[in-house]
């Protein structure tokens, strides 16, 4: 997987797309910065849907969420363990059963 493009350089390429002179295509400009075409168009899209011209998640929002979501499932396993062991130990203070110790 290739590295990803330090956010400078993608704010950087965005401006020049959005500033460009009329006659001068996206796939010139992703060309001179060696990027692919679709590659810059994916960046104006998250640029305009950061910025509110679009709706859509924001890049804090959806690294909230994706940070909300790990947490979730971490509190989530975190239930079953008690939730088990609470099972067990309750298993283990029943009468008749477990040690026959006296």
């Amino acid at each position: 997987m290739p590295k990803p493009y330090p956010s400078e350089f993608r704010d950087d390429v965005v401006r020049v797309a959005r500033n460009r002179e009329p006659g001068v295509t996206i796939e010139q400009i992703a060309n001179d910065f060696g990027v692919h075409p679709m590659t810059l168009q994916k960046w104006l899209r998250r640029a305009d849907i950061d910025e509110g011209a679009k709706p859509g998640a924001t890049r804090t929002e959806a690294a909230e969420l994706r940070e909300a979501r790990k947490r979730i499932r971490l509190l989530e396993q975190e239930n079953e363990v008690l939730r088990r062991a609470a099972a067990y130990l309750s298993q283990a203070n029943l009468p008749g059963k477990g040690s026959t110790r006296s």
